[in-house]
């Protein structure tokens, strides 16, 4: 299979070309009916029905979408803690109030995204999370997720494991996203479940 000459990094880029091609081809009407049922799904999960504070993010473009879930969430009074891009692909974090709460920013070439408008609470406030969502393009059998390449997650991971913090690791996709084989490099961690609009798998 010569398309794993370039290892891992050259595998990813190529499942991540793939899977954004069928993601582009998705109408609105489709991501806010994938987001919908996205949004039972999750909420039948018991890590996110006893959480009291939850780290999310609000999705973009052909994302399956996530406000039907953090509107839910808050609604049930959990604490929904939402990423803003810092420098060098950090993230700082704010509370989630409501879609009035959000600032459409755009960071030079990337996608623009929807921030928590208020107060800052710093990079360390996802370690006080019970369940962290993430985005992603795929997963794979033992719960390896194919990120976007920004490492943006990766450092929020690294950052979790050295303050010692232990949330549940949800990702959320499109049914066609649970994939055989995601390549991973040796910084990659495991998620402990994945969230379809069909369904919830979980990983050991």
């Amino acid at each position: 299979m010569s398309h794993l000459k370039g290892g891992p990094e050259s595998g990813k880029r190529m499942l991540r070309r793939e899977l954004l091609a069928v993601r582009n081809t998705l109408t609105t009407d489709d991501v806010r009916e994938a987001g919908s049922a996205l949004a039972e799904r999750a909420l039948e999960l018991p890590e996110l029905a006893h959480a009291r504070t939850v780290a999310a993010y609000v999705s973009v473009g052909s994302e399956p979408g996530t406000l039907a879930l953090l509107d839910a969430l808050r609604a049930q009074g959990v604490r929904v803690l939402l990423p803003a891009l810092l420098p060098g692909n950090d993230l700082d974090w704010g509370a989630y109030a409501g879609e009035g709460s959000l600032a459409r920013v755009q960071h030079a070439g990337r996608m623009a995204l929807f921030e928590p408008v208020g107060e800052r609470l710093g990079p360390d406030a996802v370690t006080d999370a019970d369940v962290v969502l993430l985005p992603g393009l795929a997963v794979d059998g033992r719960g390896m997720r194919l990120g976007r390449g920004g490492g943006s997650y990766d450092r929020v991971l690294a950052r979790l494991a050295h303050a010692g913090a232990r949330p549940s690791l949800v990702v959320l996709l499109y049914d066609t996203e649970v994939v055989e084989h995601v390549p991973e490099e040796a910084h990659d961690r495991p998620v402990h479940a994945v969230v379809t609009p069909s369904g919830v798998r979980r990983f050991t």
